[in-house]
């Protein structure tokens, strides 16, 4: 067997299972396997392919077909301008959360040593990417998960952060401590049904605590703002993802909340996803 026969199995035994992403994620799994770039591979598609190199192929196609996201099967993820251990234990960092790094950026300098609060840490993707921009600033990292905060740990080491970067496990309603310059967050906004629609790939693997945000999806999103409101120095920026048709109802509870919106970002679907707001007491 050579491995464009090798590909045609794992295509065919994918796309059999829904899998939309079959032809490259085929090419991804197999180049894994062979230790090889994915052009690599795609160059020498008459090679021979070992049985011991099937097998294994034959083993993570399985994973995947039973709908498996490639970054817990790899164990990392691109985000930003790095890469971060990930398992099962985090949500998997999407592109659409870039959008806070990008926009915490903007509000400092390349100098800047504020204190930076992510409620909500997860991978630690988001504080960890603007650190390594902003070397200067201080970070604090919460989240209600150890497990979460286990595997925030491996990413600050990972990028030489472990003593920048100060990881708490604890649920935001009971933190007090400190004013921060800048919180950052991506906190859970899927409402209890929208839960049950998505799709397996993250329904079946992705932790429901980090995406489950009660009846309206507002939940968290309303504890972030309170909280904030406290933790926050006066003229302190609040940066934070949103779910879809979330916007209005988040603008009003921080108009009320005594913050003032500065921006609003859309994404790549044009749906606002993450807002920019300033505590003005």
């Amino acid at each position: 067997m050579n491995y464009l026969e090798a590909l045609k199995y794992g295509n065919l035994l994918l796309k059999s299972n829904n899998i939309k992403s079959y032809s490259l994620d085929a090419e991804l799994l197999l180049s894994k396997v062979l230790r090889s770039t994915r052009e690599n591979l795609i160059l020498n598609l008459s090679n021979k392919i070992d049985k011991k190199y099937f097998n294994q192929f034959q083993k993570l196609i399985l994973r995947r077909k039973n709908n498996e996201p490639i970054a817990y099967i790899f164990k990392n993820k691109e985000f930003w301008k790095y890469k971060f251990y990930v398992d099962k234990k985090v949500l998997i960092p999407r592109p659409e959360t870039e959008i806070i790094v990008s926009e915490i950026l903007k509000l400092t300098n390349k100098n800047s040593s504020k204190h930076i609060l992510d409620i909500g840490t997860g991978s630690g993707c988001i504080l960890i990417s603007i650190m390594k921009e902003r070397p200067n600033c201080y970070g604090t990292a919460i989240d209600i998960s150890k497990k979460a905060l286990k595997v925030a740990l491996i990413n600050a080491k990972m990028h030489q952060l472990k003593n920048k970067i100060k990881l708490i496990n604890i649920d935001i309603d009971k933190y007090e401590y400190n004013k921060y310059d800048l919180i950052v967050s991506n906190p859970p906004y899927i409402n209890s049904i929208d839960l049950k629609r998505l799709e397996n790939n993250v329904k079946l693997y992705e932790p429901h605590v980090a995406l489950n945000a009660g009846i309206d999806g507002l939940r968290e999103i309303r504890k972030l703002i309170l909280k904030s409101n406290i933790l926050l120095k006066k003229n302190g920026k609040l940066v934070f993802e949103i779910g879809d048709k979330q916007f209005f109802k988040t603008m009003n509870f921080l108009r009320q909340n005594g913050f003032y919106i500065n921006k609003i970002c859309k994404d790549t679907q044009y749906i606002p996803r993450v807002l920019v707001s300033t505590k003005l007491s």
